[in-house]
C-alpha cells in the first residue's frame, strides 16, 4: 500500500483570530484532496511497463500556479475593494527588509504602495500592498536565481545533487558549483510532519504514481526518503499549508525535474520551514 506527502498548516497569520485566505479562488474545484499524508514506509517499489511510462500525467488547469496572494478573511468578505491593504502581513519585515524600506514589521502607506509595485510588476493579485507568502515567495525566488547556493549551504559535489531548501522554500539541482536546473519555489512539510534533513538518494521513480490509501494522485514522484518524494500536485504550491513530508513541485517543475535527476542521485535537505 503506497502512502505519500502533502499539506496542512503554515506561517503565522497577521494577527489574533485571523485567517488568511486566497485573494482570488486559484483554479477550478478538484475531485480529489489535495494533500495527503506522508508516511516513514516506502510505498511499495516494482518496475513500471513501457506502457505504464509512455502515459504523462495530466496537465494542471491554466490558472492553478497563477500567483494569488493570501489575504486577510476580514478584507475578502469585506464586500468592496480593498485598494491599499492598511494591515500587516506575516512576512512584513521580510519584504520590508527586500525593499529597502524602513525595517520595523509594521505595514505603512509607504511600504503599501512599494509591496503593490512589486506585486504589479511581477503579477501577484491582488495587488492590495499585503505582505503575504505569495509575494515573501516570489522576492526569495528572484534572489535566488542568479546563484541559488551563494551561501554555500548545499554540499557541492562532483556529481548531480537536488538540493532542497527549506527556509527559502526552494530547490534546485546542481553539479560541482554549477546549477543545472532551478531553482523553482516548492512546498515542503508542515509542522509536525517536516520534511526530514540530511542526505538521501533518489531510490523509486514513479511518472503515474497513485496513493492507494488516500486515491489521490502524485505525478512524477521521485522518492527519496521513506514516503517522501519529490512530485507535482494539482492544487498551488503557494498554498501556506504545508505538505505531511513530500517536496511539492509546480507540475511543469517537476516534469523538469523527473528528466534532469537520476535513481541513485543525491539529495541533500536542510533549513526549516517557516512554522515548523
Amino acid at each position: 500500500m503506497s502512502v505519500d506527502g502533502a499539506a496542512a498548516s503554515g506561517p503565522p497569520a497577521p494577527g489574533p483570530g485571523s485567517e488568511l485566505v486566497p485573494g482570488v479562488a486559484p483554479g477550478p474545484y478538484q475531485p480529489w484532496p489535495v494533500d495527503t499524508p506522508d508516511q516513514m514506509l516506502p510505498p511499495k517499489v516494482y518496475t513500471p511497463s513501457a506502457r505504464e511510462d509512455a502515459v504523462e500525467p495530466r496537465d494542471v488547469a491554466a490558472e492553478t500556479n497563477a500567483l494569488i496572494e493570501y489575504i486577510p478573511l476580514s478584507e475578502a468578505v469585506a464586500g468592496k475593494s480593498v485598494t491599499c491593504s492598511k494591515l500587516t502581513g506575516p512576512y512584513q519585515r521580510q519584504v520590508e527588509r527586500w525593499l529597502k524600506l524602513k525595517v520595523d514589521g509594521k505595514q505603512s502607506a509607504r511600504d503599501c504602495a512599494a509591496i503593490r509595485a512589486f506585486q504589479t510588476k511581477h503579477g501577484i493579485k491582488p495587488n492590495t500592498g499585503f505582505a503575504g507568502p505569495v509575494t515573501w515567495a516570489g522576492m526569495q525566488l528572484l534572489s535566488a536565481k542568479k546563484n541559488p547556493n551563494a551561501a554555500g549551504k548545499c554540499p557541492v559535489r562532483s556529481s548531480r545533487v537536488a538540493c532542497v531548501d527549506l527556509t527559502r522554500q526552494l530547490t534546485w539541482v546542481q553539479k560541482g558549483k554549477k546549477v543545472l536546473w532551478g531553482p523553482v519555489p516548492m512546498r515542503s512539510g508542515r509542522a509536525g510532519y517536516r520534511t526530514r534533513t540530511g542526505w538521501f538518494k533518489i531510490y523509486w521513480k514513479h511518472k503515474n504514481h497513485w496513493s492507494t490509501l488516500y486515491n489521490t494522485p502524485m505525478p512524477y514522484s521521485q522518492f527519496f526518503s521513506g514516503g517522501e518524494a519529490f512530485h507535482a500536485i494539482y492544487g498551488s504550491i503557494y498554498d501556506p499549508n504545508g505538505s505531511y513530508g513530500c517536496v511539492n513541485l509546480r507540475l511543469a517543475d517537476a516534469r523538469s525535474l523527473w528528466n534532469t535527476i537520476k535513481t541513485g542521485d543525491r539529495v541533500y535537505v536542510w533549513g526549516r520551514r517557516v512554522g515548523t
